[in-house]
């Protein structure tokens, strides 16, 4: 089983779901439970290889979980050289590789053996959902309960797998894949830990640059080489001018009088990293001062509160409630969790009586907090027309309390000194 996949948890939700498999079809899922990964399959369309063709995505792959046959795997020929080095048993491809085999292959490595034994045969007339189909009739689930990510599934690959397995109990399981990632394995929380600690030295470094006259793009450019350097993907890097909202890499000259929330994070083998703090040109003026360490108080506050069995609203009302302490009002603080996406469950916002529920399950939405859940907490204050404010910082829940995901010191804002 691949290091990041939650393997126990994965198999309690089977059971709460009553579940005796797991199809993944997002480019997300399929990477957490089986570790594949291939750029091409999230971007290319049927018209881009078939002009007036649909919009549909035309790489479907697919991950298989089941608690008896453990993990498979369907992708395209073509693309299975990223699979073939991964050690699952499981691997099943399909479609014309369009490889010239005219020649006498010669494989130098375990890795290329298993690939030539992947694409070997007449794979011309298969298809995804005909390999996914036998994936499960060979583990006996024709006919079983089976969880499938239907968000985003293309509604042409859906109705296929449905007409293909017409005594089998299809159910949407998209909620549940999320709720099975909320508690990260050791595993995740290193690549997490580490994508913060690159965010964080990228930002470092391009803060250091900014002067006076110098432009907010300058800044953003500098922030995504840096995590560039470090082995990252650029996610994010946001500023508020003038506390004017939220702006999207802006190209503005920096003032000697801006105080600017700026939120940035990058992407490490897929896992986000997300935080925040203020950037100034000079000392706060007294109340701007009071409002920002009254921000970091509720951070703080919210971060003593937040150990295994507390409701992710208690924390979002302990944050609250101290800013209300102290005149604050115009603010929303609260908390998400890390992971392959930009907000993995749990949310820390006030309680609001949903579900969080699909066709395979239905909890409430006010989770309890659990060990392994890695959680995002922020207090942004915008002033139009006057500046922003801002602390954020990730944190992981322990079995006895918290402890600091990285390096994020928010004692202070970041003052520009030349």
């Amino acid at each position: 089983m691949p290091a990041l996949l939650n393997d126990l948890r994965a198999r309690e939700y089977l059971k709460q779901g009553q579940l005796e498999a797991i199809v993944a079809t997002s480019a997300a899922n399929i990477r957490y439970f089986s570790g594949y990964v291939c750029w091409m399959e999230t971007l290319f369309r049927e018209f881009m290889l078939e002009p007036g063709a649909s919009t549909e995505f035309s790489i479907p792959c697919f991950a298989l979980f089941s608690a008896e046959g453990g993990l498979g795997l369907i992708v395209k020929s073509a693309m299975s050289l990223n699979a073939a080095s991964l050690g699952i048993e499981d691997i099943r491809v399909y479609g014309n590789s369009g490889f010239d085999n005219s020649l006498p292959a010669r494989p130098r490595d375990e890795i290329e053996a298993r690939f030539h034994s992947l694409i070997a045969g007449n794979l011309d007339s298969t298809s995804a959902v005909d390999t996914l189909v036998a994936a499960l009739r060979d583990r006996g689930l024709s006919h079983a309960r089976i969880g499938l990510e239907m968000e985003g599934l293309s509604p042409t690959t859906k109705r296929a797998i449905l007409v293909a397995l017409p005594k089998a109990r299809i159910l949407d399981c998209s909620n549940l894949i999320r709720l099975i990632r909320a508690v990260k394995t050791p595993a995740e929380i290193i690549l997490l830990a580490q994508a913060a600690e690159i965010a964080e030295k990228a930002a470092r470094e391009s803060l250091a640059k900014v002067k006076v006259g110098s432009r907010t793009r300058d800044l953003v450019r500098r922030y995504r080489e840096g995590v560039g350097r470090r082995g990252a993907d650029y996610d994010h890097f946001s500023l508020s001018l003038a506390g004017m909202g939220i702006s999207s890499e802006p190209d503005r000259e920096f003032r000697g009088d801006d105080v600017m929330f700026i939120d940035y994070g990058c992407i490490l083998s897929g896992y986000f990293s997300d935080t925040g703090t203020t950037l100034a040109f000079s000392a706060l003026p007294p109340e701007l001062e009071r409002r920002r360490e009254a921000l970091l108080l509720s951070v703080h506050r919210g971060a003593a509160r937040m150990r295994p069995g507390v409701p992710a609203s208690a924390i979002q009302l302990e944050m609250a409630s101290t800013l209300r302490e102290m005149g604050i009002t115009n603010c929303f603080p609260h908390g998400h969790g890390m992971g392959l996406e930009i907000r993995d469950y749990p949310i820390l916002v006030p309680a609001n009586g949903l579900k969080i529920k699909d066709e395979s399950i239905a909890i409430e939405s006010d989770m309890l907090l659990e060990a392994g859940m890695v959680i995002n907490l922020e207090a942004p204050l915008f002033m139009p027309a006057v500046g922003a404010l801002q602390v954020e910082m990730s944190f992981v829940v322990t079995s006895d309390g918290n402890r600091r995901l990285a390096d994020q010191d928010r004692s202070h804002p970041w003052i520009v000194t030349h």
